[in-house]
């Protein structure tokens, strides 16, 4: 493969000749992805909703979610693959368990970061516990959620690449194909792609986390209106 000589207008070329087939990895890729981090964070945040009302359950939830995203990621769909077969399945349920850790680790700490007077506000109103933790509670720490969401969309869209080791699909069986047959064409055209994904996805949510944040809106609505008026001179 070292031997193998090839240019950016190859790469272009061939990507132009197989976009049929790299657009239905691209796709199948995006789907696991949003299945196994959309699956993490239904159940995620009420296992932080529950540590952060009991510490003791916090100290075990957090320590089997810290556990599960240090094992290697093959190792996981190995053993998974046990369980669940060949196929997506398994690849969907690794990505459910690799992104458990920082779905409730943030909002664990999202919601204990909340200031004490806000929710006896609420309750000074009358709301309900339900009522606090939707209206009050969550808005205050969506900022933390929407990071963990963040990093376990970022860490998904990486593992999900060695899905077709598993009998999956996605980018990752370009970059196989292209490992197994010594074609550099074949492992940049999913590399890319998948690269690409990850930092567009980073950006994403990142500025909708910056556009969600209430305490910048806050400060920033506060800094507007403490701002002097420019007055008329003599």
């Amino acid at each position: 493969m070292g031997d193998y000589q090839w240019t950016i207008a190859d790469l272009l070329s061939y990507m132009g000749r197989n976009a049929d087939l790299l657009w239905e990895y691209f796709v199948t890729h995006v789907i696991m992805v949003l299945a196994g981090v959309g699956l993490a964070f239904v159940i995620g945040v009420p296992l932080g909703v529950l540590c952060s009302r009991n510490e003791r359950s916090a100290r075990f939830i957090l320590a089997v979610t810290s556990t599960l995203q240090v094992i290697p990621s093959l190792a996981l769909l190995v053993l998974l693959m046990l369980a669940f077969g060949l196929g997506t399945t398994t690849v969907v349920v690794g990505l459910l368990l690799y992104s458990l850790n920082p779905i409730v680790r943030n909002t664990y700490v999202g919601l204990k970061q909340v200031n004490a007077s806000y929710v006896e506000a609420g309750r000074g109103v009358g709301m309900s516990p339900i009522q606090l933790l939707f209206k009050v509670r969550f808005p205050l720490a969506l900022t933390y959620m929407l990071t963990g969401l963040r990093i376990a969309a970022v860490i998904a869209i990486g593992v999900a690449t060695i899905a077709p080791l598993v009998g999956g699909d996605g980018l990752g069986r370009e970059i196989y194909s292209g490992l197994n047959g010594q074609n550099p064409l074949r492992i940049y055209a999913g590399a890319i792609p998948a690269a690409l994904l990850a930092i567009v996805s980073d950006i994403v949510l990142g500025a909708l986390q910056r556009k969600l944040n209430l305490s910048q809106r806050k400060s920033s609505k506060n800094a507007s209106k403490k701002e002097p008026s420019a007055s008329p001179t003599a």
